[in-house]
């Protein structure tokens, strides 16, 4: 679960070293869900304790549906085994696989939070993109008031971004750019003239090829939307500059690898390119001392 947090200043994803929370929106209403690490349980069988609350009645529907939603971003239903099969078989992969061993592939709830989040961060570093992020949370998704007083944020819906001024929204340190594209995105989401319910039914280059033709997302974004938010584990943005980074030492490069470059060598951990990709994000964080 502390895969999602990602950093200590995120509000939306928040990790306090035993419990996992965040505010989801769930039949219109805020309803914070805190979820435990059962330690005694095996990482391939993960179980874990949920609790919700709301100023609503919690009915199945919504245990079903706050049930689905941490599986999803939690990876909870995802089989680990062939892709430590594969590690084992791999000099580079097998003691990252052992460092991570259990972490599962962790996704946003929906593609449009991951192509905020990927406008948001590009061209800036994570620091800078998680607090934009929260800015908006606090400025505009729904709150949550908890029983000690504190406020908590779920992040905003397309309904909630749409009708905000470009202007508005660059006062919250967003690029004129960007703002444009975090507004515009949100209402062509809402008036259904953005589709991204059925993505999953898409080719990852079909999905690519959608997304690509939505202002602020190019293939970086999209291919960023495909891992994080679709859960396509075979998919390494190429065009990620930390990423390369990774691969020219990994494989002793004299240069950063180009896109095709890093497709070609990042192909022996197919089906798992994405899950690597995740890895060594995580390994950079820790080396950082940020996990």
């Amino acid at each position: 679960m502390w895969a999602l947090r990602r950093r200590k200043a995120n509000i939306v994803d928040w990790w306090d070293g035993k419990q996992y929370r965040r505010v989801a929106i769930i039949e219109g209403s805020p309803v914070k869900i805190t979820v435990s690490h059962d330690e005694n349980c095996t990482n391939f069988k993960p179980e874990i304790n949920i609790t919700l609350k709301s100023e609503k009645e919690i009915t199945g529907k919504v245990q079903k549906e706050a049930t689905q939603l941490l599986q999803k971003m939690l990876g909870l239903n995802i089989d680990l085994q062939p892709f430590y099969t594969l590690a084992g078989t791999n000099d580079f992969l097998k003691p990252l696989a052992r460092q991570f061993y259990g972490v599962k592939p962790p996704r946003f709830p929906d593609v449009f939070e991951g192509l905020i989040n990927s406008i948001t961060g590009q061209v800036v570093t994570l620091d800078l993109s998680i607090l934009l992020q929260n800015r908006l949370s606090e400025n505009y998704g729904m709150k949550f008031i908890d029983d000690d007083g504190v406020i908590l944020h779920a992040f905003p819906r397309p309904e909630e971004l749409m009708d905000i001024s470009v202007k508005d929204i660059k006062k919250l340190g967003f690029s004129y750019q960007k703002a444009e594209a975090i507004k515009k995105l949100a209402a062509d989401v809402f008036y259904n003239k953005i589709n991204l319910a059925d993505l999953d039914k898409l080719k990852n280059s079909e999905v690519i090829g959608y997304l690509s033709g939505i202002r602020g997302i190019g293939r970086w974004s999209a291919e960023y939307a495909l891992l994080r938010s679709l859960g396509r584990l075979d998919i390494f943005p190429g065009d990620d500059i930390g990423a390369k980074n990774n691969i020219a030492q990994i494989f002793s490069l004299d240069k950063k690898p180009d896109y095709e470059e890093t497709r070609n060598l990042t192909s022996q951990w197919h089906p798992y390119e994405g899950f690597v990709y995740f890895h060594l994000l995580l390994n950079k964080l820790q080396q950082r001392g940020v996990i």
